[in-house]
């Protein structure tokens, strides 16, 4: 999932709406939902494609690297759950969405040390009133339980947070250690904070709201979040839990199944504006994006799969000019639009394996690797066209003023075009020989530190399983880099398994590819210190550079775009992962369900949305 952070003064905020802008005029009118014909009706069941191992699988939002997804924040806790300020509207929007937040936009003070935050007094389920209290509840297990939440990343919250006080039921303020900028204070660190209910700081099913004591002190954290972490593990009672059934947000969950069958009905209590108008939303789960688009040929699925939409092979080449495919392969009765992603699509590597991590650590072997992903023939051959080259760790699109020179040059393709030549010549002059077939290390002494002679360029790659174009991508990346001699296993996986055995604690995997990340939490400025900077949370590969920290760090204090361009050089011409090209997702949804758009920070808004007969 998919983030990022950095502070850009007034013209950051214009910059990123700036992008909304862009999408919106490159896809024409074809990103916002058409115009409702026929009369609104009232409920209705709308069915949700979800692809089997890539399911909600984790209800409580303070969520571990494990299973840290879309899946489970964007597509499911945000809808019972609001965090303290959504992101995104129902629309193209990648600002901050102040009117479906619980709490009124920050006010900042002292100069950038200080931070305010009134809460707008929207009530839970139960009757408890979302306060500062419930803030402060979060923040103290952020302090107590750091080392275990996807978000962290060493120096941020709650690193940062000196102290807090609250001077009335409603307010809470933030002491931090120094001045941050405070679009990236809000984009990249109020954005990870998610009110919990008293009901929910307890240690034991039928306690007493607010008896584990976490929402006035970090110290008695342990047992709350061990007692929560349990629930959350016990995925069969999501639906009548005495604690996930407390929700403050437009839905409830009615049924819930690890298959992925699970049904969220409107939360009749819910404080906030824009009620639901369905009665019912369905998640259906399917093996594959072709087996759901097999479903929406025969019209029993209301909504293709959000950010994967309807499989490349099954739409004609892209047209020039637009965003769409030049006919519907699904006919009149559903309506395609185009979902762009504010996000980067990648390999990620494990610098900790202990057979290919030394080789991994030296720079021109990520070189070596970058150059025979060939990013526009991929682009062409599995994407139909819909992608463009990902070339460093800035949303290749929309433009946006935070993308640096250096990934818009050769051409577009950025500082490592495609080219075997290139690959095999930098493993060569670096002491590799091929052997069989396969670069092997002769001379450890060019092949860098720890590379041990003997070592030979063989990699396995844990690739997703759906949807299919992950596979098929893998393939031609196998194929061309065997040229440059390097072995690429692919071995695939279903998403949630390769999130699961994918961390820090694994030294066993060597690459991974499940997708990439969208900055939608928990930073929603494209910056680095939740992928890369080092010990960060969802850093689940252990990349570490001094240099890199560095710059981030500086990013984060200046609103000055030049500090941002020297992170994002610094993370192309370094390479922590393997960029891939970034596609889009052609969506589909029936012709009769209205209301429907596609963000680029996948908020998932179905509160919008209504049948028309």
């Amino acid at each position: 999932m998919y983030l990022g952070r950095r502070t850009r003064r007034l013209a950051g905020v214009a910059a990123v709406a700036a992008v909304a802008i862009v999408a919106a005029a490159c896809s024409s009118s074809s990103s916002s939902a058409p115009p409702a014909a026929g009369k609104a009706l009232k409920g209705g069941t709308a069915t949700v494609a979800f692809l089997t191992g890539g399911t909600p699988n984790w209800i409580f939002p303070f969520v571990p690297i494990a299973y840290y997804s879309v899946y489970n924040s964007s597509q499911f806790q945000d809808l019972m759950y609001r965090p303290l300020y959504m992101f995104g509207n129902n629309g193209t929007s990648t600002t901050v969405n102040y009117p479906i937040s619980p709490a009124n936009a920050p006010v900042y003070s002292n100069g950038g040390k200080t931070v305010t935050i009134n809460m707008k007094g929207w009530k839970w389920s139960n009757g408890e009133t979302v306060n500062a209290a419930d803030v402060a509840f979060w923040l103290n297990m952020m302090k107590a339980e750091k080392a275990n939440y996807a978000g962290y990343s060493p120096g941020t919250l709650p690193d940062n947070l000196v102290s807090y006080s609250i001077p009335s039921p409603n307010t809470i303020v933030l002491n931090l250690s120094k001045a941050y900028a405070s679009y990236w204070f809000t984009y990249n660190q109020l954005a990870e904070i998610w009110p919990m209910p008293m009901a929910w700081d307890v240690t034991s099913l039928g306690a007493t709201a607010g008896s584990g004591g976490c929402h006035t002190s970090a110290s008695n954290c342990k047992a709350v979040f061990n007692f929560l972490t349990a629930q959350a593990k016990a995925t069969a009672t999501y639906a009548t839990s005495k604690i996930w059934t407390v929700v403050n947000g437009p839905w409830k969950l009615q049924t819930f199944s690890t298959s992925g069958n699970d049904t969220l009905v409107p939360n009749p209590k819910y404080s906030g504006p824009v009620k639901p108008h369905l009665s019912a939303l369905q998640y259906v789960p399917y093996t594959s994006d072709t087996t759901a688009f097999t479903a929406m040929k025969s019209g029993s699925l209301d909504y293709s799969l959000l950010g994967i939409g309807l499989p490349p092979a099954d739409l004609s080449p892209k047209p020039a000019g637009s965003a769409l495919p030049t006919t519907n392969p699904l006919g009149s009765a559903y309506t395609l639009q185009p979902m762009y992603t504010f996000g980067i699509t990648y390999y990620q590597l494990n610098f900790k394996n202990p057979a290919i991590g030394p080789a991994l650590k030296q720079l021109y072997f990520r070189q070596a690797l970058e150059y025979t992903l060939d990013q526009v023939g991929i682009a062409k051959a599995v994407l139909r066209g819909y992608a463009v080259p990902g070339t460093g760790a800035v949303p290749p699109y929309p433009p946006s003023q935070w993308i640096p020179p250096i990934q818009n040059s050769n051409g577009g393709a950025g500082p490592y075009p495609f080219s075997t030549s290139k690959a095999t010549s930098l493993l060569t002059s670096h002491g590799w020989k091929n052997v069989g077939g396969v670069m092997t290390c002769e001379t450890p002494s060019l092949c860098g530190a720890g590379v041990a002679k003997g070592t030979q360029a063989k990699l396995t790659l844990d690739v997703s399983n759906s949807p299919v174009s992950l596979g098929q991508t893998a393939d031609v990346f196998k194929s061309d880099a065997s040229k440059a001699g390097i072995d690429i296993t692919v071995v695939l996986q279903s998403f949630n398994t390769i999130l699961g055995k994918d961390t820090t604690t694994n030294p066993a995997w060597q690459m991974s590819g499940y997708g990439g990340w969208v900055f939608n939490g928990p930073g929603f400025a494209p910056t680095g210190e939740p992928l890369f900077q080092s010990g960060a949370g969802s850093n689940s590969g252990s990349y570490s550079s001094p240099q890199m920290d560095s710059l981030i760090l500086a990013a984060q204090v200046t609103s000055n775009i030049a500090a941002f361009h020297n992170y994002a050089t610094y993370a192309a011409q370094q390479l922590p992962y393997l960029f891939l090209p970034e596609p889009y997702s052609i969506q589909a949804e029936k012709s009769t369900l209205k209301g429907v758009t596609y963000n680029p920070f996948f908020a998932f808004l179905p509160e919008y949305w209504y049948f028309t007969k």
